[in-house]
């Protein structure tokens, strides 16, 4: 996968055509959309990442409806990701990953028979119903069951903290929160309070004397020895003591929660933003850069020091402090929020609380997106990294598509122009402008039957035994002779028979190949891949190159390669139901199609005979917003291509389709990039290549 963004500092360590013209020209808008290929890719990447820190195969997918969470089986994000929000992606997927092996979900799910009753009672005498007391519980087992997950990712996968930073500081390392912890809100005991400054007690800026009982909860919880906790059961219990710390701390008297009176009172009731105290952002900024650099006293348990963390020293319980705490534990004065750091804090709150109840909104797929995401998974498809060593110099590349595997299913999506559901209807209609009355597959597939039979010769194999040898196996008819003094009684068979072959077919599928020389091509590429089934030691690859637009926005434009057919692996009952899908769209990036499937599909071994076979009509040319690849620097960064395919051995074979007209200039290019190998074809003998391609294949 390739991630283009240098900004993302964790993800980093991995992982124009006529059309454009015609919209360019009346105005047209392009869509706007979402590059699925790049979410498929994401995907794969943090399914990756989730199955390698836990060590399980747990699904990782999409979204499709409402709000996210784990279920305790798979892994669901967000269909909103970007390069730069990457890293806080796979912090989500490994902490829930994390959470399916670790947390005990039957255990979570029976949290109610498992709270004892003298809690409610206790609970009840603060205006705390049952509903609402179990709730509280639960956000307190979760925070501390967070802790303990993290812990363990912490201690066995350390490369990973990067992830998990990054998504602490979305979630829990805000200014708003910091700003808080050293104000003069939740301050007054009340469940807000408490819950406002328990699940971020690994905040830096935490102030333990803010509360009565807060150290005692810092010393309960211990986050610097969490990794004694177990289990989910053992994080329970935790919270359980800290929800008995709480409700000794709070007043009998406590008014019910959702009265506008309680909000107030948990707001810091009382400020006045035109108060002397009151800081402003930048002010603050120096506050808190003054406690960075030591410049203030740290606070009595030493939790001004070390920067946010979830891994922290356990401080012994001391003396509880006295109620509205108003200063801070250094001894300095806590400061005012204004009415938008106040709002601003709202919502900071309600963020921190949704990520500990996994309830993180996450964009969601439609059902079309989701099945056209799952197609791209089937089809391998994915981006590679090419022309970083091209003539325009410096780091400037761009991506491939790469699409290994041509399926129904990925037709069906519309994704690729190359190959779309209209095309297939349309295929064989006397009506439409694709093919009239002809059909590239059957014809293909009667010249294929005709060149496979004189094929067949290939599967045979001659053996000639020589006897009256001084080495080899023994004659057991000359034994005997061994009494007359004949040593020779040895013999030696040798066997003669064709050398295996492998052959990749690679077809120009730019606009200009449209009508008589896609069906020529295509049909001498059926005739070989028949021909080929017949023999059984030929071994056939066909791909098609073109370019492609995420989302049909034309300045996106990627260069793209489709493996369509693979002997290997596919049937040849393939070729006749997805073949006629194909047709031509977009431009010509050769090289750079060529550069991406150097390593995987273009194997060069002395244990068989390789060819590449490519057919095309023209000189390389694409851009895209970014870079212009054509001229000059195509011609040489497409030779330098084909010359790294010779140097392993494979024979490059390349024709050039030409029809009523031709230039010079193509032909020079042409010549310039494949060398004394390549041809010049007209386009009504293009079938003829599969012919002379036979006679060689019939030369040992």
């Amino acid at each position: 996968m390739i991630l283009n963004n240098n900004n993302n500092n964790y993800s980093s360590f991995w992982m124009s055509d006529n059309d454009s013209d015609y919209e360019e020209l009346f105005g047209i808008e392009e869509k706007k959309g979402r590059d699925l290929v790049q979410l498929a890719s994401y995907k794969r990447a943090i399914g990756n990442f989730v199955n390698i820190v836990t060590g399980d195969s747990i699904p990782v997918t999409f979204t499709q409806r409402g709000d996210s969470y784990t279920d305790g089986k798979s892994v669901t994000i967000g269909a909103n990701l970007t390069d730069k929000s990457f890293d806080i992606a796979v912090g989500l997927a490994l902490h829930e990953g994390s959470h399916i092996k670790l947390s005990d979900f039957g255990f979570l799910k029976n949290l109610e028979v498992n709270i004892p009753s003298e809690v409610f009672v206790l609970a009840e005498k603060k205006g705390f119903d049952k509903y609402t007391t179990l709730g509280h519980i639960k956000n307190l087992l979760n925070y501390v069951e967070d802790r303990r997950i993290d812990y363990y990712i912490f201690k066995t996968s350390p490369g990973y903290k990067g992830y998990y930073h990054s998504m602490y500081d979305k979630y829990f390392n805000n200014k708003v929160i910091d700003r808080m912890l050293l104000s003069k809100e939740m301050r007054e005991e009340s469940w807000e309070s408490y819950e406002a400054r328990i699940i971020n007690l690994h905040n830096k800026n935490r102030q333990l004397g803010a509360l009565r009982g807060l150290r005692d909860i810092w010393s309960a919880v211990g986050l610097g020895s969490i990794g004694r906790l177990k289990s989910s059961e053992d994080a329970y219990r935790v919270a359980e003591d800290v929800y008995r710390i709480i409700l000794s701390n709070l007043s009998d008297a406590t008014l019910d929660n959702d009265s506008e009176e309680s909000q107030n009172k948990g707001q810091g009731q009382g400020s006045d933003d035109s108060s002397d105290n009151t800081m402003s952002d930048e002010d603050f900024q120096d506050l808190l850069d003054s406690v960075e650099n030591g410049e203030m006293e740290s606070s009595s348990d030493g939790s001004s020091s070390g920067g946010s963390s979830i891994e922290l020293p356990q401080v012994p319980s001391t003396p509880e402090t006295p109620s509205e705490n108003l200063d801070n534990d250094d001894g300095s004065e806590s400061i005012e929020l204004s009415e938008r750091q106040k709002n601003l804090l709202k919502k900071a709150l309600e963020k921190q609380t949704q990520f500990m109840n996994e309830d993180v909104q996450k964009t969601k797929l439609s059902k079309k997106e989701f099945n056209d995401v799952k197609a791209i998974e089937e089809s391998g498809a994915s981006y590679q990294e090419v022309g970083v060593d091209t003539e325009w110099g410096g780091k400037q590349k761009t991506r491939c598509l790469v699409v290994k595997k041509l399926t129904q299913s990925i037709i069906d999506s519309d994704q690729f122009r190359c190959a779309t559901k209209w095309n297939q209807r349309s295929y064989g209609d006397k009506d439409s402008y694709r093919s009239s009355s002809y059909n590239f597959v059957e014809e293909g597939i009667r010249i294929g039957t005709m060149l496979g039979r004189k094929l067949q010769v290939r599967n045979e194999e001659n053996s000639t035994k020589y006897t009256r040898k001084n080495s080899g196996k023994l004659d057991r008819r000359l034994i005997a002779e061994l009494g007359f003094g004949n040593e020779n009684v040895f013999s030696q068979t040798f066997v003669d028979k064709f050398s295996k072959v492998f052959v990749h077919l690679s077809i120009d599928a730019s606009g200009s190949m449209s009508g008589q020389k896609w069906n020529k091509a295509m049909t001498s590429a059926v005739a070989m891949i028949k021909a080929a089934d017949m023999c059984g030691n030929i071994d056939v690859v066909v791909t098609i190159r073109t370019t492609h637009a995420s989302s049909h926005n034309r300045s996106t434009d990627v260069p793209l390669i489709m493996v369509c057919y693979d002997s290997r692996t596919d049937k040849l009952t393939k070729v006749r139901s997805l073949f006629g899908a194909l047709d031509v769209s977009g431009t010509t990036p050769e090289g750079l199609c060529f550069e991406s499937i150097m390593d995987d599909l273009i194997p060069g071994t002395t244990e068989q005979d390789s060819y590449f076979i490519n057919y095309s009509d023209g000189q390389p040319y694409y851009g895209n917003k970014e870079i212009h690849y054509s001229g000059h620097t195509a011609e040489v960064h497409t030779k330098k291509m084909v010359n790294q395919m010779r140097a392993k051995g494979i024979k490059v074979l390349s024709y050039f389709i030409g029809g009523d007209y031709s230039y010079d200039s193509d032909n020079k290019a042409f010549t310039n990039m494949y060398g004394a190998d390549s041809e010049f074809v007209n386009v009504t003998n293009v079938v003829d290549v599969a012919r002379t391609m036979n006679k060689r294949f019939l030369t040992k």
